[in-house]
């Protein structure tokens, strides 16, 4: 019985290790090609505040979390970054094409969301971003990007980019 445990266990971490291979190849494959300009860009959050991420991320990293309302894995990701935010995460949203402000921020409301949120309407940030996929999360400390990851991550995936980004 051990002997059959033990060759479960060996399985299961040959798979987890496979697994996280083609995750990191996939993440290289479809990450975005930033400009030089990216931590420079203005960014306007629905309640007026201009943002800047150079400067939210000296003191501590800061998750950038590009998504969209009609996204079907970000209907899965979107709770984990919105709890994150609530606990006083350094995070910033940007909302892609998803409405005009007043109907995104009903949605927001609705979802009972409190997070910071840039509306890109029209697409255009997203654009010279080059970001292709949704949801995109980009991880940002001191001034330079650690981390870049699209598709479904999850809370603890998250919060662990964020900690090995502070290291």
């Amino acid at each position: 019985m051990r002997a059959k445990l033990l060759r479960w266990l060996r399985e299961g971490m040959v798979l987890l290790l496979i697994a996280a291979v083609v995750m990191l190849v996939v993440d290289q494959f479809r990450k975005p090609d930033l400009p030089p300009a990216f931590l420079s860009t203005p960014l306007h959050t629905l309640d007026g505040n201009t943002l800047d991420l150079k400067a939210l991320s000296d003191e501590r990293p800061l998750l950038v979390y590009v998504w969209a309302t009609w996204c079907g894995v970000c209907r899965y990701t979107s709770p984990s970054v919105a709890s994150l935010a609530e606990e006083g995460g350094n995070v910033v949203t940007v909302a892609l094409r998803s409405g005009d402000d007043s109907t995104l921020s009903h949605w927001l409301k609705k979802k009972k969301y409190a997070m910071q949120v840039v509306n890109d309407e029209q697409g255009q940030l997203s654009r010279l971003w080059q970001i292709q996929v949704t949801p995109t999360v980009l991880v940002i400390s001191k001034g330079e990007v650690k981390s870049v990851t699209t598709g479904f991550t999850s809370r603890w995936g998250m919060k662990l980019r964020l900690w090995w980004a502070g290291l």
